[in-house]
C-alpha cells in the first residue's frame, strides 16, 4: 500500500522533477528572484524552486491538504492550501509564477491565468506547462489509445479530448488574453521504471483520470495485457518519454 502523495509520485510524479527544471529555465528563474508554485501537488517544482532560490523566497498553493503538507514538509516553503482561482498573495508579490500540470484540472483556467498574473510584479514572468496528451506523452497516449481500440465509449474520456489548453495554439490564446511577450515550446521529460507491474500499479490505485478508468473498469486484466503489449515492455527495467508544452508570458 502507498499514499495519495506515494501513489501521485510514482505516476506523472516521475516525471515532474525534470520538467520542473525545464520549466523553471524557460521562465528563465534566477537566484534573487522570488517564485510561486501554483497546484504544487507534493512538491516537485516547489523543490526544485528552493534549490535556486532557497525556501524563504518561495511559496506555493495547493487545493489538496495532504499534497500541501507534504510539500511544505520537503519543501520548507511557505505553503497555502488554496486554488489557483483564488490565491491569498497580495498583488505584485513574486518575480516570477509557476504553474506545472496543473492549468487543464483548474475549475476556471481564465481566472486562475489572472491570479497568477495578478500576483506577479509588473515585467515579471506567468509560465505554464501542460502535457502533450495527444501526442508525445507517451505513458498517457498508449493508455487512451489502449481504452479507445478495447471500448469506443472511452473516446470522450481520452484526456486528448477532454482536457482544454493542451495544444500550443491554446495555450497561446489563453496567455496572450492576458500577457504580453508570449511564447510556446516543446520540452521533454523522462522516467525510469522497474518493469510494467511498477509503472502499473497507480493506475490500479485510481491516480488521475486514467486510473480512475482502470477502476472503473473492474476486471481489468483485458486491458491491462494489451496496454502492455502497446507500450511494449516487460518486468525489466526501461524508460519512457513525455513531451510537455510550456507556455510563458510577461505581466503588463
Amino acid at each position: 500500500m502507498f499514499t495519495a502523495t506515494e501513489a501521485y509520485d510514482r505516476h506523472v510524479g516521475r516525471y515532474s522533477r525534470q520538467l520542473g527544471r525545464k520549466l523553471m529555465a524557460a521562465a528563465d528563474v534566477r537566484p534573487g528572484q522570488s517564485a510561486l508554485d501554483i497546484g504544487c501537488g507534493p512538491g516537485a517544482l516547489t523543490v526544485e524552486l528552493v534549490a535556486v532560490l532557497g525556501a524563504q523566497n518561495v511559496a506555493a498553493a495547493e487545493p489538496s491538504e495532504p499534497f500541501a503538507q507534504a510539500c511544505a514538509q520537503r519543501t520548507g516553503a511557505d505553503v497555502k492550501i488554496a486554488a489557483a482561482e483564488a490565491l491569498p498573495f497580495a498583488d505584485n508579490t513574486f518575480d516570477v509564477t509557476l504553474s506545472q500540470l496543473v492549468l487543464n484540472f483548474m475549475r476556471d483556467a481564465h481566472q486562475g491565468l489572472s491570479e497568477m498574473a495578478r500576483v506577479t510584479r509588473p515585467g515579471g514572468t506567468v509560465a505554464a506547462a501542460v502535457w502533450d496528451y495527444g501526442g508525445e506523452m507517451t505513458l498517457l497516449r498508449t493508455f487512451w489509445d489502449t481504452a479507445t481500440a478495447l471500448d469506443p465509449a472511452a473516446t470522450d474520456k481520452d484526456e486528448a479530448r477532454s482536457m482544454r489548453f493542451a495544444t500550443p495554439e491554446e495555450l497561446e490564446a489563453l496567455w496572450t488574453s492576458r500577457l504580453q511577450d508570449v511564447d510556446v515550446a516543446d520540452a521533454v521529460a523522462s522516467a525510469d521504471y522497474e518493469g510494467f507491474e511498477d509503472l502499473w500499479a497507480p493506475f490500479a490505485k485510481g491516480v488521475g483520470p486514467a486510473g480512475a478508468y482502470v477502476v472503473a473498469l473492474g476486471d481489468h486484466e483485458p486491458f491491462k495485457a494489451e496496454f502492455r503489449r502497446r507500450l511494449d515492455v516487460g518486468d525489466e527495467p526501461f524508460t519512457l518519454t513525455a513531451r510537455a508544452w510550456i507556455v510563458t508570458g510577461t505581466t503588463r
